[in-house]
This record gives C-alpha cells, structure tokens and sequence, in this order.
C-alpha cells in the first residue's frame, strides 16, 4: 500500500490516559494511525459481508440442497 499524505486532526481523548501514555514512551500519533487502519479494515470487512450476504445464503442453499463434489469421495 502506498503511503498517502497525512493531514493533521484534532482528537479528544482522556486527560488522564494521554498522560499515561506519554509517561509509556507511546507515540500518540502511531497508536492513533494503527487503531484507526484496523477500525477501517473492520468496516471494510462489516461492508463486504453485508454487501455479499444474499450470496452466501444462496451459495448454503444450494449446498444444502446438492451438497458438494466430494460427497461420495471423503474417507472421513
């Protein structure tokens, strides 16, 4: 992925807990960028599956209704 240019924003956090994290050598910024790349994966993967989900029920139906290739073949 490339890196896109960063933009400065203005986050609220508890007073207490940036102190906290400060005095633990946290780089506030990084710890931001990573929580909100995983916020926005989680997202992006909530989406998909809303988006696909009609396709997966049809795909379990069909399943349940002729089963797979490999039916006869398994040995377990």
């Amino acid at each position: 992925m490339t890196k896109a240019a960063k933009r400065p924003v203005n986050v609220k956090a508890p007073a207490d807990l940036v102190s906290e994290a400060k005095a633990y050598g946290i780089n506030l910024s990084a710890a931001f960028e990573a929580a909100l790349e995983s916020a926005v994966k989680e997202a992006r993967i909530a989406r998909w599956q809303e988006d696909n989900r009609e396709a997966f029920a049809a795909y379990d139906e069909r399943i349940r209704a002729t089963g797979v290739f490999s039916d006869g073949k398994r040995r377990f």
